[in-house]
């Protein structure tokens, strides 16, 4: 939740997530902050790449939550809750990571401690997700897969 909220105030996003809005606000903060503008030597390059790939990786992380991509990805998701049980999962912090028999891999933020204790004790955990993680939680696809888990 931390990052999300990092992420929106860098972008000035106060409520949901707008992929227009959002684009618009990273093509203004990358001409601001790109590398290239600043000369070799120049004490603000240091700073604008840190800068420029901190925009560049709040940008991605944010498209991948915004409720369009979301719904865009609706199907494959609910295909993958439905009809794929759960092959791993590690909770760091407030996310949840949870790799599926498909190979699929999902990040649920904020989803504390207690629940994951919950989680795991559950003797039925696919049915415990269901009901208490997937459709009361942030998520978004993660780039990793089974093989990588």
């Amino acid at each position: 939740m931390k990052r999300i909220s990092q992420y929106k105030k860098l972008f000035e996003i106060e409520n949901e997530i707008d992929l227009k809005t959002l684009k618009k606000r990273y093509r203004n903060l990358a001409k601001e902050w790109h590398p290239d503008k600043f000369q070799e030597g120049d004490a603000k390059l240091e700073e604008a790449e840190v800068n420029s790939r901190n925009i560049i990786d709040g940008y991605h992380f944010l498209v991948s939550i915004a409720p369009e991509t979301l719904a865009a990805n609706l199907d494959v998701y609910t295909e993958t809750i439905t009809n794929s049980g759960i092959a791993d999962y590690i909770h760091k912090g407030l996310v949840l990571e949870i790799t599926f028999l498909d190979g699929t891999t999902y990040e649920y933020f904020g989803v504390t401690k207690p629940l994951y204790i919950k989680m795991i004790n559950s003797n039925k955990l696919n049915r415990f997700a269901k009901r208490s993680i997937y459709p009361n939680y942030i998520y978004r696809k993660s780039k990793r897969t089974l093989q990588e888990a």
